[in-house]
C-alpha cells in the first residue's frame, strides 16, 4: 500500500503488454476480415435471398408508406405492389422462355461444330507424311524368320498411331460434352433457384409489413444505440436515397434494353427482345456487364450470319447505344450517386463476383451505393467516402 501523494510503482512489464496488445490488434482484424469473407462465401445460398429481399424492401418501402397515407394497410399494399411488379415480369418470362430454350438446345450443336473445326485444325497440324512403299527385295535366308512383310509393317504403324489419335480426340470429346453438362447443371440447380426465389418473395413481403416496426423497436430497446432519433432518421434517409437510385438506374437500363431490342428488330436480328432483356440486366454491372454483352452479341451474330463482317453488326449497334447511355444519359440523370472511382468499382465487382458469382456481380453496385449512403449520412468515416468518389488523375 502506498502513501497518499507518492506515485504508484510502475510495472516494468506494462509497456510490453501494451505494445503486444497494439501489435495484436491488426492481426485480429485480419482474422475477422477473413472469417467474414469465409462466412459470406460459404453461406451464399442463405445470404443471397436475404440481401435481395432487404434491397427490394428498401426499394419498395416508400411506396408502401405512400399507400399508407391513403389508409391502405401495409399487408394489402405490400401484396398489391408485389403483384403489380411480378405480373409483367412473369409475362416477360413466358415470352422469353421459348427463345431461351432454343438457345439452350443450340449450345451442344454449336460446341459440336466448334469441336469439328478443332479436329480439322488438329489433323492439319499433326498430319504425317505417308510412308513410302517398300522396295522389292531378293531372297535372304534371314528373311524367312523376319517380320518384314508390308502388311504387318503397315499394321505396326497403325498401332503406333493409335495412342496419338486417342489423345487428339480427347479435346473434341470434352467439347461435345460441355454443352450437355451445362444444360444438366442448369437443370440440377433449378430446385435451388426456385427455393431461393420463393424465400426471397416471402422475405420481401414480411419485411415490407413488419420491417419498419421491428427496426424502430430495435433502436428503442437496445441501450448501446445512444442517438436513437438520429438512427431512425438515418435509416429513412438511406431508404429514400437508395430507392431513388435503384428506380433511376432500373429505368435507365430498361430504356437501354428497349432501345437495343428495337434496333435489333429493325436490323432483323433473331430474338431481339431476348437480347434487349439480357443487355438491360447486364448493365447493372458497370464496365463488366457491357463487355459481356458485346461478347454475347458477337457470338449471336456469328451464329445468325456466319463468320462474315455482318456478324459484328449487333455488337457494334449495342456498343454505340451503350456508349451514349454511359457517357451522357446516366451521369446527367443519376448525378452524384454515380461519382465512384472506376478502379474501386472494378475491384468491388471482382470481389463480389468471386464470392457470389453472377448474382454477386448484379448485387455489387446496389450494395456499394448503400454502403456509401450509410457512411455519408452518418458522417462517420468521411475519408472513405472521399476515397470512393476520388477521380484524380496523375
Amino acid at each position: 500500500m502506498t502513501k497518499r501523494g507518492t506515485p504508484e510503482p510502475v510495472d516494468p512489464t506494462e509497456p510490453d503488454r501494451i505494445s503486444n496488445s497494439t501489435t495484436a490488434s491488426p492481426s485480429i482484424r485480419c482474422l475477422l476480415a477473413l472469417a467474414l469473407l469465409y462466412t459470406i462465401y460459404f453461406a451464399k445460398s442463405l445470404l443471397i435471398p436475404i440481401v435481395v429481399a432487404v434491397l427490394f424492401a428498401l426499394l419498395l418501402g416508400p411506396l408502401v408508406k405512400l399507400l399508407k397515407r391513403f389508409y391502405v394497410p401495409r399487408a394489402i399494399s405490400a401484396v398489391l405492389i408485389l403483384c403489380v411488379i411480378g405480373g409483367p415480369l412473369v409475362l416477360l418470362a413466358t415470352q422469353l422462355a421459348e427463345p431461351a430454350q432454343r438457345w439452350g438446345k443450340a449450345i451442344p450443336e454449336l460446341t459440336e461444330q466448334f469441336s469439328q473445326r478443332v479436329d480439322t485444325l488438329t489433323d492439319s497440324l499433326t498430319a504425317k507424311p505417308k510412308p513410302k512403299a517398300p522396295e522389292p527385295r531378293g531372297f535372304t535366308f534371314f528373311g524367312l524368320f523376319g517380320d518384314n512383310s508390308p502388311e504387318e509393317s503397315g499394321t505396326g504403324a497403325d498401332r503406333a498411331e493409335e495412342p496419338d489419335a486417342k489423345d487428339e480426340n480427347r479435346v473434341s470429346e470434352k467439347l461435345k460434352q460441355s454443352g450437355l453438362e451445362l444444360i444438366l447443371a442448369m437443370l440440377g440447380g433449378a430446385p435451388l433457384i426456385i427455393a431461393q426465389l420463393l424465400t426471397t418473395i416471402i422475405l420481401i413481403l414480411f419485411l415490407l409489413v413488419f420491417g419498419p416496426g421491428l427496426f424502430i423497436s430495435f433502436v428503442n430497446i437496445f441501450p448501446r444505440i445512444q442517438d436513437k432519433r438520429r438512427s431512425i432518421v438515418l435509416m429513412k434517409t438511406i431508404e429514400v436515397e437508395l430507392s431513388r437510385y435503384i428506380l433511376t438506374v432500373s429505368a435507365i437500363n430498361t430504356c437501354l434494353g428497349l432501345a437495343t431490342a428495337a434496333a435489333f428488330w429493325l436490323l432483323g436480328v433473331q430474338d431481339a427482345l431476348l437480347w434487349g432483356v439480357l443487355v438491360g440486366m447486364l448493365n447493372f454491372a458497370p464496365y463488366v456487364g457491357p463487355l459481356l454483352g458485346v461478347i454475347v452479341l458477337l457470338l449471336a451474330g456469328v451464329v445468325q450470319y456466319g463468320a462474315v463482317a455482318a456478324a459484328a453488326l449487333p455488337a457494334l449497334v449495342y456498343f454505340g447505344i451503350n456508349l451514349v447511355e454511359a457517357n451522357f444519359i446516366t451521369p446527367l440523370i443519376v448525378g452524384r450517386n454515380m461519382r465512384l472511382n472506376p478502379l474501386v468499382v472494378i475491384v468491388w465487382l471482382v470481389v463480389w463476383g468471386w464470392l457470389w458469382g453472377a448474382m454477386g456481380v448484379l448485387l455489387a453496385m446496389p450494395l456499394l451505393v448503400c454502403l456509401k449512403l450509410a457512411i455519408g449520412q452518418s458522417k462517420f468515416l468521411d475519408h472513405w467516402v472521399k476515397f470512393i468518389e476520388s477521380r484524380e488523375f496523375v
